[in-house]
């Protein structure tokens, strides 16, 4: 009898690496590393696979600004018109919990986490209107302890405005709750742990399709063939529509830079300008600045991982007439990238079965960093119930 010559997977193989799991993660992002890891501490005897397209994490969880934060005021004041007091108070509350959570998982110097508070700036030509900083400041205050039991989420701080050397600016809200870590670092430290309670992880991986039925999923590959598990969870974010098309998900690629160091950078902690479509932060003695998709909302919807001229050049144009005081020199940009974000009509994650033993825990809105760890409570509260 003759045999085909092809590779094949041996037992060992099959026998650890592509074993039959309890659960299937797809993504090797924040909510899916904390839905291993959530998982792995509630059921230690779980089998449980992560599937990851990418050779290292990719999408938005390992590209974006590293930003420890839940909202701006005209941030806020925006999701309420958009999505009601309830709806905001439901996310603003799970990104802060969330918050919480990575305080309490890792030290600070595993994810080079600082807590210099974060700002705001509302200059003269935005949508948002600065006179109305103060009676909204009162009424987030107001509103939010409800849910974060703290009574000053917000004050303005504009008298540091010199201090900080921005330009065309006329006021600033301070959050001091608010802080910045490394993302690739938290990502590292949660691939870490989840390593060490058994959760195998298969990279370079193309989920293609899956089939569902009551007794189990089947997950079909790019490269290791059929896998199969008891249940099914995607956390792919931005890319989900590769998966689930019917979803309200949508690719938002967001793009950032880096300067030099600039050795009178003056700046220090988390700042948010235009309702959070700009965003910077020093990283030590460099400016990490992104942002601007809402220069050209048509050409960013895009799951491309490209810089464009567009944007960066509105970028650095904003660098040199705001972030930086009058008459500084223009630094050179060591690096550029972009990250791809998943958004929809509204900010809420969506956390739901979509077929029998399949569940989603996706659209992040791109606070992924903070709200990963509810979203993951979440989900498995909703698969284990």
């Amino acid at each position: 009898m003759q045999h085909q010559n092809n590779m094949g997977w041996s037992f060992w193989e099959k026998d650890t690496w592509l074993q039959q799991n309890d659960i299937v993660i797809i993504g090797a992002g924040f909510v899916g590393l904390w839905t291993a890891y959530k998982l792995k501490m509630k059921y230690p005897n779980l089998k449980i696979t992560i599937l990851e397209k990418g050779i290292i994490p990719t999408g938005a969880s390992t590209r974006n600004a590293g930003f420890s934060c839940f909202g701006s005021v005209s941030e806020l004041m925006y999701d309420i018109a958009l999505m009601g007091e309830s709806t905001m108070l439901d996310v603003v509350d799970m990104r802060f919990r969330g918050l919480k959570q990575i305080n309490e998982t890792f030290k600070a110097e595993q994810i080079d986490y600082h807590n210099w508070g974060g700002y705001e700036l509302l200059g003269k030509n935005e949508q948002y209107p600065v006179a109305r900083l103060k009676d909204d400041i009162y009424y987030l205050n107001n509103l939010l302890f409800k849910v974060l039991g703290l009574r000053h989420t917000f004050h303005e701080t504009s008298e540091k405005i010199g201090e900080f050397g921005f330009q065309n600016i006329e006021a600033l809200a301070f959050s001091p709750t608010e802080g910045q870590l490394h993302p690739g670092k938290l990502v590292k430290a949660l691939l870490n742990v989840v390593q060490e309670k058994g959760v195998n992880i298969l990279y370079n991986i193309t989920v293609e399709d899956f089939e569902s039925n009551k007794s189990g999923v089947i997950i079909n590959t790019n490269s290791v063939g059929e896998l199969k598990a008891n249940e099914l969870i995607i956390c792919t974010n931005a890319f989900t529509k590769n998966l689930i098309p019917n979803l309200d998900v949508e690719p938002a690629r967001g793009q950032v830079f880096i300067t030099e160091p600039i050795p009178s950078l003056q700046i220090k902690g988390t700042f948010h300008y235009d309702e959070g479509y700009y965003y910077f932060r020093n990283l030590g003695n460099r400016l990490l600045l992104g942002g601007a998709r809402n220069k050209a909302f048509e050409e960013e919807n895009t799951d491309v991982f490209l810089t464009t001229s567009t944007i960066q050049d509105a970028l650095e144009s904003f660098m040199m007439q705001t972030i930086l005081p009058a008459g500084s020199k223009m630094p050179e940009i060591e690096m550029r990238w972009s990250g791809i974000m998943g958004v929809g009509k509204v900010k809420q994650p969506i956390i739901q079965e979509v077929q029998p033993n399949v569940f989603c825990a996706v659209r992040m809105s791109g606070m992924g960093v903070s709200i990963a760890p509810e979203v993951a409570d979440r989900v498995i509260q909703l698969i284990r119930n």
